[in-house]
């Protein structure tokens, strides 16, 4: 098998490409459940990820092990390129596709002129107001969860800055899109944004992340041949401890 060799207690960086309907959490676990294996609990490897994605998203995860983990902050803090749709017309609670379009609009006046508009007042630096539905902290309890309640919840704006937008593709209602931007950006509230500019609704229909600063995900691996690098060399390191 053509692959690095990882030397899971010092630390290795893995690059994942996370498929659909998995969570961050998932890819952890189950490469720590891989890399663990026979390891007694008190030796057992750490396993941690460097930026959460979402499971309706795609793309490169870096799940850092051993010592390594120490270095998780120093990856989020990097940059981060994405690709995806944004589709107008229709806002839905979560700025995606996990949930149902709940309010619709016409987008019968969308120009080129007011989609250029939109773009430009969604690139630099930006007071983003993240989606309810997501993981930070609201009194000691996750927005999502709040949100789920129905408990009203209100999140404050938040500095980032988007350095590249460009739309690759347009047919109406839907927007390919590429973004650059900083740590702490939700390209579900870009899409939402996007729509409200345009006096329209918008939400995100799929998302895949490309870059995080140097890595990309051209150079990741699905967690199953993953598995199957854990496997063979931890194979490999037994036979050599029997041998």
């Amino acid at each position: 098998m053509d692959y690095p060799y990882y030397n899971f207690r010092e630390g290795a960086i893995l690059l994942i490409d996370k498929p659909l309907e998995w969570t961050s959490f998932d890819v952890v676990n189950k490469i720590k459940r891989e890399i663990n294996y026979k390891i007694p609990r008190k030796q057992r490897i750490k396993v941690g990820h460097a930026g959460t994605l979402d499971p309706l998203a795609s793309g490169l995860l870096i799940v850092a092990t051993g010592k390594f983990t120490k270095r998780i902050q120093e990856f989020q803090d990097q940059h981060k390129e994405y690709t995806g749709t944004i589709t107008i017309g229709g806002n839905t609670p979560t700025y995606d596709a996990e949930t149902e379009v709940e309010e619709s609009f016409p987008i019968d006046h969308v120009t080129e002129e007011l989609i250029e508009k939109a773009r430009l007042a969604l690139t630099g630096e930006l007071d983003q107001i993240p989606p309810i539905y997501s993981a930070i902290s609201v009194n000691g309890e996750r927005a999502y969860k709040l949100a789920r309640k129905n408990a009203e919840v209100k999140l404050e704006p938040r500095k980032i800055t988007i350095h590249n937008f460009e739309l690759n593709k347009i047919e109406l209602p839907n927007f390919e899109f590429t973004i650059n931007c900083t740590k702490g950006t939700y390209i579900r509230s870009v899409a939402f944004d996007f729509g409200k500019i345009m006096n329209t609704g918008g939400h995100l229909t799929k998302l895949r992340r490309t870059k995080i600063g140097a890595f990309s995900v051209d150079d990741a691996v699905s967690i199953e041949k993953m598995t199957d690098i854990i496997r063979d060399i931890k194979s490999k390191e037994d036979h050599e401890s029997i041998s």
